[in-house]
């Protein structure tokens, strides 16, 4: 494994352990008489709030170290903030209604799945047939964490619209990955604050009752560890290693649920529990192992995020600093073969021998 892809394994891990423990402490939440959507509303809320303080700090400390969000960019933001934001929740929402517990918790792990589908097929990310097995033994294993058999199985409209969903946010997942080299705080900001403010005005136009000041304030907490520094995570891992394979380390996020659900619930690990956790380690090591070397084209790329100097591939002739900045810069066209994965120097303009 070249060792400059770990930091990035490492985020999409601990992206998933934040996301992860999402779920059963907002079980605990509805306990305290909160609407489903008002909860959906508070969580993105809090992410987005959370997240525009950090920055705020962050702006008052130091200057900006990362690219901003230009207007090229907007359409990839607005695209992932409607499709996973807005449409992808309320399409859950209404599928639940009449989908049984075992056949929703099977076809949501369908997101990884529908990640890595339209990276390939739309944004021809390359995907080694190592990561494809990887992809497919953690998906299997969230399937056994997730899926209660007993309850029955069948496909349905309600079905059909979670696997909507859940393409839905593949297409969010895909979006954010063509702008993962900006801001990953003014991105998750974006997306925190206008979701949230429109699940805010939908909750309150279908009349659910608002909840009490301390359960708003706890939700935004959790919503700013479990969505906001989550998804900040899980955009800085996809800088190094793609949509597809962030998507899978991500998928290990059951894992932490049913860990956490252990220790708040007493609930005991069942056999299948087992399985499971040793599937998506075994992914995992597939990932954090794999190796992707061949002659490769490189075109002309005009781009700007954050970059160091002291990095070869960002040695520019003006330039004035070693720490890390961003700026417009071009990396000139060349051709040659080192270990790689589809970051944001090896997207497009990238062709084998």
């Amino acid at each position: 494994m070249k060792s400059s892809n770990l930091p990035f394994i490492l985020q999409a891990l601990l992206a998933a352990l934040f996301f992860g423990a999402s779920a059963p402490i907002a079980k605990l939440l509805l306990g305290d008489n909160i609407a489903p959507i008002f909860l959906a509303a508070f969580l993105y809320l809090g992410s987005g709030t959370g997240i525009t303080l950090v920055k705020l700090s962050q702006r008052m400390r130091s200057k900006d170290v990362e690219a901003g969000i230009k207007s090229p960019d907007i359409k990839w933001l607005a695209g992932a903030i409607i499709s996973g934001g807005i449409l992808a929740p309320i399409i859950l929402m209404i599928s639940l209604q009449n989908t049984s517990a075992s056949t929703a918790s099977l076809l949501l792990n369908f997101e990884g799945v529908g990640t890595t589908i339209i990276a390939l097929l739309v944004f021809k990310e390359a995907i080694s047939r190592r990561a494809w097995t990887a992809i497919i033994v953690i998906t299997l294993a969230s399937i056994f964490l997730s899926a209660n058999f007993k309850s029955g199985f069948g496909l349905s409209l309600g079905a059909l619209g979670i696997v909507l969903a859940c393409v839905l946010w593949g297409v969010d997942n895909n979006f954010t990955r063509n702008i993962s080299g900006k801001d990953p705080l003014a991105i998750v900001a974006w997306k925190g604050l206008v979701a949230g403010t429109f699940s805010f005005f939908l909750a309150f136009f279908l009349e659910n009752q608002l909840p009490s000041l301390a359960t708003i304030f706890a939700t935004m907490i959790l919503g700013f560890i479990s969505y906001g520094l989550s998804t900040m995570l899980f955009i800085r891992s996809m800088r190094g290693l793609g949509a597809s394979r962030t998507s899978a380390l991500f998928s290990t996020a059951p894992l932490a649920g049913v860990v956490l659900s252990i220790i708040i619930f007493g609930e005991f690990p069942s056999f299948l529990f087992i399985i499971a956790a040793m599937l998506m380690i075994g992914g995992a090591l597939l990932l954090i192992n794999e190796q992707h070397t061949h002659m490769h084209v490189h075109t002309a790329l005009f781009h700007d995020h954050s970059h160091s100097h002291k990095d070869p591939s960002h040695r520019h002739a003006d330039a004035k600093t070693d720490e890390f900045h961003s700026h417009e810069h071009e990396h000139p066209a060349e051709e040659h073969e080192h270990d790689h994965m589809p970051d944001i120097h090896h997207r497009h303009g990238h062709v084998e021998k």
